[in-house]
């Protein structure tokens, strides 16, 4: 089936575009969300002002997308991992903490395009490319290094005030709880 895109849809089309699709998508997707009408004279003039304004936004994005990629160019991350006397990590270093990262280095990235083929096992140094666009990546170098005795310090402090915080919850709820040093009354009516 045949529409013209009021939107641009990933993979389908850009705004402006007649696009040829199934029936049952069009039907059940495309129509009902007024992404697309039917491709007739009337509908592609009226789609004009939609086509320049989809492409000024397209342009706007793709050069955020540049400048976001032009800062990080060099960038490199220490992601402090706990391992054994090899070098191998109990766990595994994958592209949501290296994302995390690069988010408190204030990089504004999501673990989807970070483009790590199979998590790092082992301490070691890689570069992984972070995509923003299809002809738009850049390589990150990533450093897994052995948790030191401060970083485990800490972790286990705040282990500790959580312990601690959810002691003082139960604590509270158990002051609330069924017969908390109330004493029955017997009555009759």
């Amino acid at each position: 089936m045949k529409l013209l895109l009021r939107r641009d849809i990933p993979k389908v089309g850009l705004t402006g575009d007649v696009v040829n699709v199934t029936e049952g998508y069009a039907r059940n997707y495309l129509l009902p969300q007024r992404l697309a009408v039917l491709p007739t004279q009337a509908n592609m003039k009226a789609i004009e002002e939609d086509k320049r304004r989809a492409e000024e936004e397209r342009r706007l994005r793709r050069t955020q997308l540049e400048e976001q990629a032009a800062r990080m160019r060099e960038v490199e991350v220490t992601i402090s991992a706990a391992c054994n006397e090899e070098g191998h990590l109990y766990g595994s270093v994958g592209p949501r903490e290296i994302a995390a990262a690069l988010r408190d280095e204030g990089h504004a990235v999501e673990a989807k395009q970070v483009q790590l083929h199979e998590p790092i096992r082992r301490l070691d140094t890689v570069t992984v490319p972070v995509v923003f666009a299809d002809d738009l990546r850049v390589e990150v170098k990533v450093w897994v290094v052995r948790e030191t005795a401060a970083d485990e310090a800490e972790r286990q402090t705040r282990e500790q005030e959580r312990q601690r915080e959810r002691q003082r919850e139960r604590k509270e709820a158990d002051r609330y709880a069924y017969g908390a040093g109330i004493d029955a009354i017997e009555t009759d009516l």
